[in-house]
């Protein structure tokens, strides 16, 4: 039955990839999306290989390359077009982006993708996928979060991917910038990393509107709800946030609570295009709760047990008129 929902997906979305109105922005943390080959140096690929801890297989892998697809072709048929721009992350490297964009669901639909390595310990990346059709790429470059910890020790997390675009056939140029700070894990006093990661967040805007750049996207998964004081410092007339918390709604559900993590900041600049984000809800995504009411996203893998999901995240959306 899944297949035929699949099929039924593609052919609706095979016919609707643009909206001449609307332009959509998506961010998406992929959760521990990792090549199935023990390639990588990053303490986290031996695990998640075909020998490794996890059983990471070239069939699971696949699995969720068809299913991370499936949901930007759901998202298509919701919304009336493709999202033209994809920001990820928790991406191992280009490997994986590759077998993502060129499944046979997304490949017609002509995605190319910018990736960096960066300095995580796990080996997880950030990165942006663009449809080739509707963008060229001008600049892009990572940035590295900075910092030095209690324990001395320098802060190794994922870089902040900066993109300079340009529209086709408009010369209309803007900068989207993909994140993912440092989270929450481990307890103890843990902000200092996230503060780390909003001043340079801060400083790559502040550099961009020097260069002339007034068009600015800033998405990801900033591991903080929204109502956090430490955002003050980009949305202090500069930047602006799209969405507020809500009870009951959110991007990922902790302890039976949703909680707005995932995140789109826009410069003043992007308000002519009347920017609206959403979380959209893709059925196939989530299931019930085993230990609350209510539903939660499938996850890959629920400590080592294997769930066959796509992510332990929703993806978002940025709606813009064009």
């Amino acid at each position: 039955m899944k297949y035929i929902v699949l099929l039924i997906t593609i052919a609706l979305a095979s016919g609707s990839s643009g909206n001449p109105d609307r332009s959509l922005f998506m961010f998406w943390n992929l959760e521990n999306f990792f090549d199935y080959r023990d390639f990588g140096s990053g303490e986290s690929d031996t695990e998640f290989s075909s020998k490794g801890e996890r059983h990471w297989t070239k069939t699971k892998f696949y699995r969720k390359c068809l299913g991370a697809a499936k949901a930007v072709l759901w998202i298509c048929d919701l919304y009336g077009t493709l999202p033209d721009v994809v920001g990820v992350a928790e991406v191992e490297n280009a490997f994986v982006l590759k077998k993502l964009v060129t499944t046979d669901v997304l490949k017609k639909h002509g995605y190319g993708f910018i990736h960096y390595d960066s300095p995580d310990k796990r080996g997880i990346d950030v990165a942006l996928l663009y449809r080739e059709s509707v963008y060229d790429t001008l600049e892009s470059r990572p940035f590295k979060v900075s910092a030095r910890g209690p324990d001395g020790k320098d802060l190794n997390t994922r870089d902040i991917l900066m993109v300079k675009l340009r529209r086709k056939g408009s010369g209309g140029d803007l900068a989207v910038l993909v994140n993912h700070h440092p989270s929450k894990y481990g307890g103890g006093q843990t902000q200092w990393r996230r503060e780390a990661a909003v001043e340079t967040l801060r400083n790559i805007v502040d550099s961009l509107y020097r260069s002339g750049t007034d068009r600015i996207v800033a998405m990801g998964d900033f591991n903080d709800t929204p109502d956090n004081p430490l955002f003050k410092k980009l949305t202090s007339g500069d930047l602006l946030r799209l969405m507020e918390p809500e009870e009951g709604k959110g991007t990922i559900r902790f302890n039976g609570k949703w909680e707005l993590i995932d995140l789109f900041f826009v410069s003043p600049g992007m308000m002519k295009h009347n920017p609206v984000m959403a979380v959209p809800d893709p059925p196939f995504l989530t299931g019930r709760d085993p230990s609350h009411s209510g539903d939660k996203p499938l996850r890959t893998y629920t400590g080592p047990r294997y769930g066959g999901g796509v992510s332990d995240h929703r993806p978002i959306l940025l709606i813009l008129d064009k």
